[in-house]
């Protein structure tokens, strides 16, 4: 009787997982205060392959296997939200002009560019981008907070808010005010910049942050090296709660060139010294320009396997 008990057991949990979608277990990871889980966001999708922010280089993110894609949202004049980092579309497409100053249709018919030339691929808006990605992936919307509102019933409409994080470094008063409003809220991340020449501001930031009530999924920390101790700020963050997040994706975001934990440094068998050195810090949250080396490293290491 005691086998027949522990096998239900084991097959409820199973089918529990089941009917879970892939965004619910990645959300229950970062929310699990005990899990090791490391969780990799690629940044502009898989744009190596792909134009950046493109439906294809979602689609290939999600098939490499990360567990949240970064994407940019700018809005059209006919009110449009479509994805695109530029606030025009001159250096990604073959069109020309501010987004703000275009309309929709127009944005439909351009193609999407790289550094190879013209490709088949158009700008898609944010609701083609939420539909491809829905219970498939997280979503990190850049440059989205100007839109919350918009977005948020978007979000309301699919059942996926929660899917979905926002960042900005408003006052924390801010925020309150706004979350205020609604029922429900996207997932949120402080913007923190541990530089010379933030600091002053973020710091006061950092604190009230640390102080309020505002529900933080994250503190994203950026640093370039201009002042020490940052490894403070990682021990303040994960104490509180909240996850870490570190971008890797160039000098300026995570250490400065003297001591730089930049993508392009993990090449050449360099992962551990790299990525490594950052989860034994504490950083359990990483946005990179190389998705599948991070992913490759962390396999290897059993950092990232869904419960």
């Amino acid at each position: 009787m005691k086998r027949f008990l522990l096998s239900l057991f084991f097959a409820l949990v199973a089918l529990t997982a089941l009917a879970q979608s892939r965004a619910e277990r990645i959300l229950a990871e970062i929310r699990n205060p005990k899990s090791d889980y490391i969780v990799v966001i690629a940044h502009r999708s898989d744009w190596r392959h792909y134009p950046e922010n493109s439906l294809a280089a979602m689609e290939g993110a999600i098939a490499m296997g990360v567990d949240m894609v970064e994407i940019d949202v700018h809005r059209t004049a006919d009110g449009v939200l479509v994805c695109c980092h530029d606030n025009s579309v001159d250096r990604t497409t073959t069109g020309k002009g501010k987004i703000s100053e275009l309309t929709a249709e127009y944005i439909s018919t351009l193609k999407l560019k790289t550094k190879e030339g013209v490709t088949e691929y158009g700008v898609p808006t944010l609701a083609e981008a939420l539909d491809l990605c829905r219970d498939r992936v997280l979503i990190n919307i850049d440059k989205g907070y100007n839109y919350y509102d918009q977005i948020l019933a978007m979000l309301a409409e699919r059942n996926m808010v929660e899917q979905v994080v926002i960042k900005s470094s408003k006052k924390p008063t801010t925020v309150a005010k706004y979350f205020a409003k609604h029922e429900q809220n996207m997932l949120y991340m402080p913007i923190i910049n541990y530089r010379e020449k933030s600091w002053e501001r973020h710091s006061p930031l950092f604190e009230s942050y640390l102080a309020s009530d505002v529900p933080v999924i994250a503190y994203e920390i950026c640093w370039d090296g201009t002042l020490k101790g940052e490894q403070k700020i990682f021990k303040r963050v994960i104490k509180s709660g909240a996850r870490l997040w570190v971008n890797t994706l160039w000098d300026s975001l995570c250490g400065g060139k003297g001591g730089s934990f930049a993508d392009n440094n993990a090449l050449g068998g360099n992962e551990n010294k790299i990525y490594g050195t950052l989860i034994k810090r504490g950083v359990t949250m990483i946005q990179t320009d190389r998705p599948q080396l991070l992913l490759d490293y962390l396999e290897s290491k059993g950092k990232h396997t869904l419960k």
